[in-house]
């Protein structure tokens, strides 16, 4: 008989598998301020453990690095917008629906995380190597789903079909990004509204434009699969 055996898991896979608890969510909690109120780089783990009320060692139980605190922050929020995306795109109802669904749904979920994400938009261009390329790789499904959507409007005749799918969907979701970099929090607006009037602004881009058909090439084959030099 023989005994198959398998290599005992790494610490980061260990990491990832190991279920939330209440030091890691104080660990993430004061991550996330002290990065907003201070900066990322001015921040030292030190302080971090000393906010989180915890030790060294059960930050580096959790997380690897500084680094891949800053990361596992923003993936775990993409990975719930992604599930959300998913859950809508394959819903049912009209596209035209589904897809302003999707809008709203982006908008209110960044609102309720405006914290973290502001945190990573400030901070991401600082992380390189496994951490930087497997967020891009995550935003990237993000975004595919999204342009996907996009893509049933456009094949079912009611989005637009002189803008490519991929020009559409950056187009909103860098706007959506770069939010953080204008909006004050004083301001008439709360970042809920303002993500409501951008959400209006993509639904009425959509629409096919009345009049003659432009000119040129259409949007298809290379220009809908171009991707921007940056994921925003």
């Amino acid at each position: 008989m023989s005994v198959t055996t398998t290599d005992p898991p790494t610490p980061a896979a260990a990491r990832r598998r190991a279920p939330r608890g209440s030091a890691r969510q104080s660990i993430v909690a004061a991550a996330t301020e002290l990065f907003a109120r201070r900066g990322y780089e001015a921040t030292s783990v030190q302080e971090i453990v000393a906010a989180a009320a915890v030790t060294k060692g059960a930050l580096y139980h959790w997380f690897g690095s500084k680094s891949e605190l800053l990361a596992s922050i923003y993936r775990e929020l993409l990975a719930e917008q992604t599930e959300r995306l998913r859950d809508i795109a394959g819903g049912a109802g009209p596209v035209e629906q589904r897809l302003r669904a999707a809008a709203l749904d982006v908008v209110a979920h960044t609102a309720e995380h405006l914290d973290e994400l502001t945190v990573w938009a400030r901070s991401a261009h600082l992380l390189d190597g496994e951490h930087a390329e497997a967020t891009r790789r995550e935003r990237r499904r993000y975004h595919d789903l999204f342009r996907d959507l996009v893509r049933e409007g456009q094949a079912s005749g009611v989005v637009r079909t002189d803008v490519s799918a991929t020009v559409i969907t950056h187009t909103f979701l860098s706007a959506l990004g770069n939010i953080h970099t204008w909006f004050h929090p004083d301001g008439p607006l709360s970042f809920a509204e303002v993500g409501q009037q951008l959400v209006a602004l993509f639904v009425g881009g959509l629409r096919a434009p009345t009049g003659p058909e432009p000119t040129g090439h259409p949007p298809t084959g290379r220009g809908d699969t171009a991707r921007p030099a940056t994921d925003s």
